[in-house]
């Protein structure tokens, strides 16, 4: 096969024509994310698509990524911040009148909102996590969506303590302790005691416990658990004695706890409408989707028939008749069907990027890398179309975190860089999730150290096996991968001939010492007990020395450096500090700076204009692939 044509950058990094499909739950109508002015907003059809789509969110100033259908056909409710900052608002579209606009339901200056749901005790109601009366505290909130009445339901006992609904009135209380363990209790509707349930490691949790979901008729808790088992499996917690039995598991993969793994997918367990649970998703190389409802394993197998990728997103109506199913897949992404369960009916709806011909994207391929000392690095490896595979010039693409992992999907930088010639490695190195605890306990400590190392290995393994030019290789990543590049550089700049950080960490103590106030006590089990506490002088620095601030004058690689300037995670300074230094002392260093992104960019202009840059640079030192 010829290599394909040369894609434009607004053809991978543009907005896509429609994507992030769900169904309302009434099944009379589909709502879809499309763009507006440029920028991302929620589209309302007539299920059998005889209407013509409207569009009842209007944000000319930053995408519309996430909304939810309420019970109330009248009202759409959708989150947004301002420029990055993560501060989220809830939003209410009134769907009855399109010259409305939207309202604002929680316009608390500073103020964030997440885990936004619908209650299950009340109709026309959501409830909601919401720091606005203390910035370090989330309390929970009942929402009234007709007349935006706020009602606090469970006052935060303080910072990395919070309520959530259970079953029946019922408050069920997550707290992590100074330890790191995280406490479980319960208080019963109209009491007011609040009694313990159980406790989980949190060593054995960097993220927290990935899924926490009280059972249908309010007795227990789903749990994505690792008590007593290396991989993630779904367990019962029994509220009254804390018992914890083992429900579903699979032999050689984890439950997709950490949530991230398949696109646009909230949780690995599915539920009906009345909250009883009917599937749980596993992933490894490829998702394996266990079912608990024989009507729902029917409605599995006819979707399943739609599409040789996986399942993704899905929604249906109440009655849990009609379906809308986007599909994961690393050539032909977010391809979206209709599906009624009652007829068999299935049409598709759209994909999201009808330019894109999935014959010309690079297949995503699974390889496993063995480390120096022994540990198998699951990993994937994309190959241009239409090139021999050998002598290539390589992107090492490292995935942020680093407790997340890199999987089988369509990654826009990926088909980006292959349909220019270059290979791309992304490797799974210790630390990451979805491949075991033991697998991501094994970086503690080895920030700089072996995660890096395992990074060096994926490169060798690429040149022992032809793929790669041993000359012509790049390392470039984001949030944690851009410290990754900064790593790659500074540490081993004999490795690489160009590094690409957007977004990166340059100073860990001082990444940590710049956490938003509500994220600090979340750190226990994750930075500190990974990389160090940076209140402690000998932490400190051991923290420095494996910080690439401390390196700076080791820096012999050309460097492209990225950041958006509302970043909450990774604050402006973290990049800022490395170009002063750099500059400092006569090195060209290439430094954009977008004044409204936060962490990682959002508007296409500028994902545009910093792909842009990316291909200059790369063709500038790998050399120009193709012409």
């Amino acid at each position: 096969m010829n290599a394909p044509e040369l894609i434009s950058l607004d053809d991978f990094f543009g907005p896509p024509a429609r994507t992030g499909a769900s169904i309302s739950p009434d099944g009379n109508r589909i709502a879809f994310l499309a763009p507006w002015k440029n920028r991302l907003n929620v589209w309302v059809q007539d299920v059998d698509g005889n209407d013509d789509a409207r569009c009842v969110t209007a944000d000319d100033v930053r995408s519309v990524l996430d909304y939810h259908w309420t019970d109330n056909p009248r009202w759409l409710l959708y989150l947004q911040d301002s420029g990055g900052d993560e501060n989220h608002h809830v939003f209410r579209v009134d769907l009855d009148d399109p010259d409305a606009d939207a309202v604002d339901l929680t316009p608390f200056p500073g103020s964030r909102v997440y885990a936004l749901e619908r209650s299950r005790e009340k109709e026309g109601v959501v409830t909601l996590l919401m720091n606005a009366r203390d910035l370090a505290a989330f309390d929970l909130y009942e929402l009234e969506i007709a007349t935006g009445e706020l009602t606090m339901i469970g006052e935060s006992p303080g910072p990395g303590q919070s309520w959530t609904p259970g079953v029946g009135g019922d408050l069920l209380l997550f707290e992590m302790t100074a330890q790191g363990g995280m406490n479980i209790a319960r208080r019963k509707k109209g009491s007011d005691v609040v009694q313990h349930v159980t406790t989980f490691d949190g060593a054995d949790y960097p993220m927290g416990v990935g899924v926490i979901h009280p059972t249908a008729d309010g007795t227990g808790l789903w749990v994505a658990s690792t008590t007593d088992s290396d991989l993630t499996r779904l367990n019962r917690v029994d509220l009254d004695t804390g018992e914890e039995t083992v429900v579903d598991s699979h032999p050689t993969l984890e439950l997709d706890a950490a949530r991230r793994a398949v696109e646009q997918v909230e949780s690995p367990l599915i539920f009906d409408k009345a909250g009883e649970l009917i599937g749980a998703r596993y992933l490894g190389e490829r998702q394996v989707i266990h079912t608990f409802d024989s009507e729902f394993a029917e409605v599995v197998k006819n979707l399943n028939a739609l599409s040789d990728g996986d399942i993704g997103a899905m929604s249906s109506d109440d009655s849990g008749r009609k379906w809308v199913v986007a599909f994961t897949h690393d050539r032909d992404p977010g391809v979206t069907y209709y599906y009624d369960h009652t007829t068999g009916e299935s049409r598709k709806l759209f994909r999201p990027y009808p330019h894109l011909n999935p014959d010309d994207m690079a297949p995503m391929t699974p390889v496993t890398i063995t480390a120096r000392d022994g540990l198998e690095l699951p990993s994937y490896l994309t190959l241009p179309v239409g090139v021999e595979p050998v002598g290539l010039p390589m992107i090492l693409l490292v995935h942020g975190g680093p407790w997340y992992r890199d999987a089988w999907r369509y990654v826009p930088i990926v088909q980006f860089l292959a349909n220019r010639g270059y290979a791309v490695l992304q490797v799974n190195f210790r630390g990451s999730t979805g491949y075991g605890k033991a697998h991501t306990q094994a970086a503690i400590g080895e920030f700089a150290g072996k995660m890096h190392d395992d990074l060096i290995d994926g490169v060798e393994w690429a040149v022992a096996q032809g793929y790669a030019d041993r000359d012509r290789v790049a390392i470039m990543g984001g949030s944690y991968g851009g410290y990754a590049a900064l790593v790659g550089a500074a540490f081993t700049p004999d490795v690489f001939a160009a590094s690409v950080d957007y977004v990166g960490i340059s100073d860990l103590a001082n990444f940590m010492r710049t956490q938003p106030a509500f994220a600090r006590s979340g750190l226990v089990n994750n930075w500190y007990l990974y990389v160090g506490d940076p209140a402690i002088p000998e932490q400190e620095a051991d923290m420095l020395a494996r910080s690439p601030i401390t390196r700076l004058d080791d820096i012999t690689t050309p460097l492209l450096i990225a950041q958006g300037a509302n970043d909450a995670r990774v604050v402006k300074a973290e990049s800022d500090n490395v170009v002063e230094r750099l500059r400092a002392r006569g090195v060209d260093i290439d430094y954009i700076v977008y004044d409204d992104e936060g962490h990682g960019f959002v508007n296409p202009e500028n994902s545009i204009g910093f792909y842009r840059e990316v291909e200059r640079f790369f063709a500038e030192h790998l050399g120009v692939c193709r012409p």
